[in-house]
């Protein structure tokens, strides 16, 4: 990471600018740093992020940011799965809301959530068996309470599990991206 005169260029794959990102919000210099980005080559989460946020083209703009509730940014791909095991066959308890609407009451194998950036939303998707079609929602803030799962933000795992866990799109904290 590189810092000049307000701005910063993160160099890597997506969870270092998740992290980036994270930190600035937390120390309360988001707002004032423009942040620049080039992804890692050859990595399809980068390719997915950088084509989302239209990476390389046009001027910066400000974009919301999605967090959670333990200090968390959340890019790209965000998914809660049963803790421990095979997580394609495990299904674990959950209660879902995202915004209004319930979205999972029951058994579900897993819970997957993205950021639509066009939008300032979250675009959900609930698995209840596998191999068969996700209910999807989007809205701005997805709350979960469940059996112990285990949480992954933009594929790295979350230290420990969890029983309830939220993400919004908090559209009162805004990044600028520098593409």
């Amino acid at each position: 990471m590189d810092g000049v005169d307000g701005a910063v260029v993160v160099q890597g794959p997506v969870p270092a600018l998740a992290a980036v990102l994270a930190r600035l919000w937390k120390t309360d210099r988001l707002p004032a740093v423009a942040v620049g980005w080039e992804p890692v080559d050859g990595d399809a989460d980068c390719r997915g992020l950088a084509r989302a946020l239209g990476l390389g083209d046009g001027a910066p703009r400000e974009l919301p940011l999605v967090r959670d509730d333990h200090g968390g940014v959340l890019l790209h791909h965000g998914r809660i799965e049963a803790a421990g095991g095979s997580a394609l066959r495990k299904r674990f308890g959950a209660q879902a809301h995202h915004d209004d609407a319930r979205v999972a009451d029951g058994p579900v194998t897993r819970i997957e959530a993205r950021p639509r950036w066009d939008a300032d939303e979250l675009s959900v998707a609930v698995v209840t068996v596998p191999m068969r079609p996700a209910r999807r929602t989007t809205g701005r803030a997805l709350q979960v309470a469940c059996d112990p799962a285990r949480v992954l933000r933009d594929g790295v795992a979350l230290d420990r599990e969890v029983q309830r866990w939220t993400w919004y799109a908090d559209d009162r904290v805004r990044w600028r991206l520098q593409p």
